[in-house]
């Protein structure tokens, strides 16, 4: 199974599509029984230049203080993991989808391999 390197991956992450040469590798992404992990930090990663921009311009135009801006940032990160990983097998669904496969193919998958074909 090939793995996209960095600049790929985080062309995966922020929603483009993969050569052909890497559909395994998407499938595993999308079907592993760590996928629902995966799912998280790819949201993580697409979240941290907003988390960083947001700490920016809010420790310039605003007297706050840099923790209560941490905590503020943090419960936004968690609120929009909470709000994304709700819905994170329909989403696995559209990237793979996205990837050449059939609609259906990542729940099929994890119920395959024994593992639960949607989350939660």
């Amino acid at each position: 199974m090939k793995r996209p390197g960095p600049v790929r991956w985080l062309h995966y992450v922020y929603g483009g599509v993969l050569p052909d040469e890497y559909r395994e590798w998407v499938l595993h992404d999308a079907t592993s029984k760590t996928w629902v992990l995966r799912f998280a930090f790819r949201i993580f990663i697409e979240a941290l230049p907003w988390l960083i921009a947001g700490y920016v311009v809010l420790t310039l135009v605003t007297p706050m203080p840099a923790g209560m801006i941490v905590a503020a940032l943090l419960i936004s990160l968690l609120l929009s993991l909470f709000l994304t990983v709700t819905s994170a097998d329909e989403l696995a669904e559209v990237r793979l989808t996205k990837h050449g496969f059939p609609p259906g193919t990542g729940k099929e998958v994890r119920k395959r391999r024994g593992g639960a074909s949607t989350w939660p």
